[in-house]
């Protein structure tokens, strides 16, 4: 392993910032020049990921100790097509309420300029305008603000700082009684709708014309605090379930509340309107590093597929599997990391969670307070199987069918996936299946067969009466449908603004009407009551991938190297060997020949075929790190952390191509 100071050794000078234009400045087009004298940080962003929206949340008290010194500029470089939309954007800068600049850069110009290889890449720019660090994923907080501090004693000395006001000039509000809604929950009791009012840090609880305001659940100020209807605070709210009855009486609150940005769950008692934490301890959860970087590798077992599949075994070059998916029976002392939906399951009698911050799901008693892993790795892709051997990534929707299947809308990779509890061989076994998707860089907007179906980043899914799924594919502003018989996708309704969430109205049904769908129109503030139609549209627009440059690289040999540095004030955790641990596959898997897998260390020497001619290298580094100095023991009960990162690099193969593949985790460009 080769470890880098964090800081740069030689003196590069930063490229200007070029893009479409500019958000939070009153209109001005900044040029580098403009923030000259300052401490500038790049953080190369796109507003699907969740990664980023967790460095926005880390560079928030940075950027207010350090406001007259301290100059975030956010360079926007999109991942999926509908976020290259202006208004998509500008909606969602004010949506995360990003008090910064930021550079709209469609075409990846200043992400190229850059050399940035993943969301989010953070660059640091010193007063005089040279590069001085290079950076990727996050948990770079503790770092950044040490970093911080050396270059303004060494600034101020020289004095080229200059302290002061920077470039931010907040944009016009929009929105009227409710702000970026998330999801809605039916309350059968009342007939009222529960929404997740998320642009304003609160519940809302509708009347059944789903726009008159019957009262508000929360103080409507982002931060924490449980307690009355009116005081208690709420960070970004989003999924929303309901306990069954006599667990609600057992437990004393009745709706369950992913409180996302607190990294926390929250319940509600529907009577008083109080709100009482129930699982989570605020401390975002970057999973276990003794039993997530040291996992042992899975076991080949059988998977039954009954979305039109057939049985296969788990490769043995799959993921790693989990250690111990029981976390605990103290849920409210458990990390959790932006849980996004939640839904109550009768098969597991628990609360089921979409961790969208670490991609897995969760599971929580409300009773016991019993805490437990699900399905999935933590390692972000897409893999079917053994729920403890497979991939989600970004999980932010969920729902229960008929049969007790749980059915996840499965973001980053514009998926739909179905966890099914089975009995195989006179096992219970809980499997993952996908229903349509095939990667993290594959979205679309196409109805068909499955299997060439394609979505763009959905957020939610509700069962339809019928017993298909219905789908909020949020980035092509449609509701999708998925017959699980006839493993078809078509168009229920398009044009819409971002939907985040369907829920099926069965309310007319009594009064010998038809269901309709509620739909969670998210970047238009509105929730709307809209028919389902008896024919379905059938829509290609096609299918397409994610475009980032292609690195040129030779056939045969390539060394890949992730360079990581641990903060100043923290030591590498190697209490149980090599705390790092890096993950290489290819799409298509042809393009890799030997060197994939997961295996200890930073380094690995790859073998690329001949007879590809281009793919993508899928790549994810670990590296544990634990409060202490280098050198030293790591001190009892000291905060350990775990940085990762995923790079998705596509590659073209060529004679005169890159020999070495150089990463940067934590270390120099």
């Amino acid at each position: 392993m080769t470890e880098t100071p964090l800081r740069v050794g030689y003196r590069v000078r930063a490229s200007e910032l070029v893009g479409r234009n500019w958000l939070n400045t009153g209109g001005k087009q900044l040029q580098l020049e403009d923030l000259r004298g300052k401490i500038v940080l790049l953080d190369f962003w796109t507003f699907c990921c969740i990664n980023c929206l967790h460095v926005l949340d880390e560079l928030r008290p940075l950027e207010e100790k350090y406001a007259d010194v301290f100059v975030t500029v956010g360079v926007h470089s999109p991942k999926f097509e509908h976020e290259a939309d202006p208004e998509a954007l500008a909606a969602a800068v004010e949506r995360y309420e990003i008090h910064h600049p930021v550079l709209d850069d469609p075409d990846l110009t200043t992400w190229q300029a850059y050399t940035a290889r993943a969301w989010p890449t953070l660059v640091v720019i010193d007063p005089e305008g040279y590069i001085v660090a290079h950076l990727s994923g996050e948990g770079h907080a503790a770092g950044l603000e040490s970093l911080v501090e050396e270059l303004v004693a060494e600034h101020e000395a020289k004095g080229t700082l200059h302290r002061g006001d920077g470039p931010y000039v907040p944009a016009e509000p929009s929105a009227g009684d409710l702000r970026f809604p998330g999801k809605v929950l039916a309350l059968p009791s009342s007939g009222t709708f529960l929404v997740g009012d998320s642009g304003h840090h609160r519940l809302v609880e509708l009347e059944a014309d789903l726009t008159t305001v019957r009262r508000t659940i929360g103080s409507g100020t982002r931060g924490f605090a449980d307690g009355s209807a009116a005081d208690a605070q709420f960070n970004e709210p989003q999924g929303l379930a309901l306990l069954p009855a006599q667990v609600a009486r057992r437990v004393g609150y009745d709706v369950v509340v992913a409180d996302t940005v607190n990294h926390r769950l929250r319940g509600v008692a529907l009577e008083s309107g109080t709100v009482r934490t129930i699982a989570g301890n605020g401390i975002q959860r970057l999973l276990d590093a003794e039993n997530q970087v040291k996992a042992r590798p899975v076991e080949l077992q059988e998977t039954s597929h009954d979305l039109g599949g057939t049985s296969e075994d788990i490769p043995d070059d799959a993921a790693p599997r989990l250690e111990d998916t029981h976390l605990g029976m103290d849920a409210v002392n458990i990390s959790l990391s932006s849980p996004w939906d939640v839904v109550w399951s009768t098969t597991l009698q628990r609360i089921v969670i979409a961790m969208a911050g670490t991609h897995q799901i969760f599971t929580v008693d409300p009773v016991s307070g019993s805490v437990d892993i699900l399905a999935g790795t933590g390692l972000e892709g897409l893999l079917d199987g053994d729920s403890t051997a497979a991939w989600f990534a970004q999980s932010s929707g969920l729902t229960e069918d008929d049969h007790g299947n749980l059915w996840i809308a499965d973001s980053e990779t514009s998926a739909v996936r179905v966890l099914s509890f089975l009995t195989v061989n006179g096992r219970n076994r809980t499997q993952v299946q996908t229903a349509i998707g095939t990667g993290l860089f594959d979205f679309g907007f196409r109805d068909g067969e499955a299997g060439q179906a394609r979505l763009q980043h959905p957020l939610g899914v509700t069962a339809l009466p019928d017993g298909s799924i219905a789908i909020a594919d949020t980035y092509n502003g449609a509701v999708r449908r998925y017959d699980p018989a006839t493993r078809q996708v078509s168009t229920l309704m398009r044009g819409l603004s971002e939907p985040s969430d369907v829920l099926v109205d069965t309310a007319p049904v009594e009064s010998g009407g038809e269901p309709l769908l509620i739909v969670v129109e998210t970047n238009k503030h509105q929730l709307v009551r809209l028919p389902i139609p008896k024919e379905a549209l059938a829509v290609d627009e096609g299918a397409s991938q994610t475009q980032r440059p292609k690195t040129a690289v030779v056939p045969g040999d390539l060394a890949v190297t992730v360079r990581f540095s641990a903060p100043k004030g923290q030591k590498l955790d190697d209490r149980w060997g090599d705390p790092t641990q890096l993950k290489v596959s290819s799409s298509p898997e042809s393009l890799l020949v030997s060197g994939g897998g997961t295996g200890m260390g930073l380094q690995r020497q790859l073998v690329l075929a001949g007879d590809v001619p281009e793919g993508v290298l899928h790549i994810t580094a670990r590296a544990a790190a634990c409060d202490g100095e280098p050198g030293g023991e790591i001190p009892d009960h000291a905060a350990c952390h775990l940085y990762q990162q995923d790079w998705g690099i596509p590659v073209t193969l060529s004679a005169d191509g890159e020999t070495e593949l150089t990463l940067d985790l934590r270390g120099l460009d």
